[in-house]
C-alpha cells in the first residue's frame, strides 16, 4: 500500500482514540476505519468498561461500520473491501482474523505486539487468506509504545484478585 498524504492525519485520529482509552483506564489502543478518504469509524479498547474481553478498538470499529452501512444503505461487504484500517498497535490474532474475514485489505499500524500480534509478531493471520493484505507497520511506533508504557505503569483495577500488578 502506498503511503498517501493522509497517513499521518489518520494515525493521529487513531492516537486520539488511544488517548481516550488511556484516560478511561483501558489498554491505550485506538483505531480508525477510512472509506473513500473519510473516517467512518473511530474506536478504542473498551474491554474494562464493558467487561467484555472482545471489545478491542478494531472490533468496535467493525460494529460502527456495519451501523454506518445500514444508515447509508450500503452493502457492508463492498465497504469493508475498500476500507483502510489505521491502528496504533498491531492487531491481536482475533482482530487480525476479523479484518481478514471481512476482506479489509489495507492495514497501517504503529508498534508491533510481541505478546498477541496477529500480523506477524506472534502469528501471521493474513497469510491464511487467499488474497493479499497490504500491511504497513511502524508508523508512529514510538508514540504507540509510550502510550503502552504509560498504561502499564499503573495497576489494572479490573484484574482478578491476585493478578493485579502491585506497585513497589
Amino acid at each position: 500500500m502506498s503511503l498517501d498524504k493522509y497517513v499521518e492525519k489518520y494515525m493521529d485520529a487513531a492516537f486520539e482514540q488511544a488517548k481516550e482509552a488511556l484516560e478511561a483506564g483501558e489498554v491505550p489502543i485506538g483505531c480508525v476505519f477510512v472509506y473513500q478518504n473519510e473516517i467512518i469509524a473511530r474506536g478504542r479498547n473498551t474491554v474494562n468498561e464493558t467487561k467484555n474481553a472482545t471489545r478491542h478498538a478494531e472490533m468496535n470499529c467493525i460494529d460502527m461500520v456495519i451501523d454506518w452501512c445500514t444508515i447509508n444503505e450500503k452493502k457492508y461487504e463492498n465497504v469493508f473491501s475498500e476500507i483502510k484500517c489505521y491502528v496504533t498497535v498491531e492487531p491481536c490474532a482475533m482482530c487480525a482474523d476479523a479484518l481478514g474475514q471481512l476482506k479489509i485489505f489495507n492495514l497501517v499500524f504503529g508498534c508491533s505486539n510481541d505478546r498477541f500480534g496477529g500480523c506477524g509478531s506472534v502469528v501471521n493471520i493474513p497469510e491464511l487468506y487467499s488474497y493479499p493484505m497490504n500491511i504497513v507497520k511502524g508508523i508512529q511506533a514510538d508514540e504507540a509504545i509510550q502510550f503502552l508504557k504509560e498504561f502499564y505503569k499503573g495497576e489494572n483495577p479490573n484484574a482478578p484478585d491476585g493478578k493485579a500488578k502491585r506497585k513497589a
